[in-house]
């Protein structure tokens, strides 16, 4: 889980509230806090059940963060659904705090990636410089390798951006299809995550052997830019829900 920011925040400083805060930089090499605060942090099983588990955290304010959440992960298996991940945050201080989450799972068929083929649908991708920082605003996927609305196959496109203008089903879902040697994984995210990462893992143990699928609620560097921050009053509760099915 990325809470309370998802992606990376540039040299760890930011603005809120008319002041400044600087986060421990988590990702010395490229001079950036990445992927929030309670990736490593102990989580309590509240309630466990044979096809569910709620998880609880309290995230208690630091130097770079001053603000405290009660945060709830619940994940729930289903015959039908698959996998349903929610993740919900109730500010439990005294001040407004900015607020994202994201989470970080890789979708795999049993196959290298490069002959997969992978669809979503997203208009728009957002360009970033070498230290993975948006270098500026979304731009139309057309005619880019960053076009995959057709579902084609992944090929050797190295991809690590965030993804905005997503299409929606009927229900408000985007999708998210990985398919190859004859099995489908999709993962498909509510409104409340109008952004979704694209990694394709060129340097883990096993690259390219996983697609990296992250639904966020804001882009990176968000803290930065403010773009898509909530503004999570005390005692104010915001959520999200995601999910993964596979046949």
């Amino acid at each position: 889980m990325l809470v309370p920011w998802p992606n990376r925040v540039d040299r760890g400083r930011y603005e809120y509230g008319g002041e400044e805060h600087r986060l421990d930089v988590s990702e010395p090499d490229r001079d950036c806090a990445i992927h929030g605060l309670v990736r490593w942090a102990p989580w309590r099983a509240a309630e466990h059940e044979p096809d569910r588990v709620r998880l609880t955290h309290r995230l208690l304010g630091t130097a770079g963060y001053p603000f405290r959440l009660d945060l709830e992960a619940e994940y729930a298996l289903d015959a039908a659904e698959g996998l349903r991940v929610r993740m919900t945050a109730r500010n439990a201080g005294t001040r407004t705090a900015p607020y994202g989450h994201g989470a970080h799972p890789y979708l795999t068929v049993g196959e290298p990636i490069d002959g997969c083929t992978v669809t979503l649908g997203a208009d728009r991708y957002l360009p970033v410089d070498d230290r993975l920082i948006p270098s500026g605003p979304a731009v139309d996927v057309t005619g880019t390798r960053y076009d995959l609305r057709a579902g084609p196959v992944f090929g050797d496109r190295r991809i690590d951006n965030a993804f905005a203008e997503l299409n929606r089903d009927g229900r408000g879902r985007t999708w998210v299809t990985l398919s190859g040697g004859g099995r489908t994984v999709r993962l498909w995210a509510d409104e409340a995550h109008p952004w979704m990462e694209i990694y394709t893992a060129d340097n883990a143990p096993r690259p390219r052997s996983g697609l990296g699928v992250e639904p966020m609620t804001c882009p990176p560097n968000a803290f930065v830019t403010g773009e898509g921050v909530v503004d999570l009053e005390p005692g104010a509760v915001f959520s999200g829900t995601w999910g993964i099915q596979a046949s």
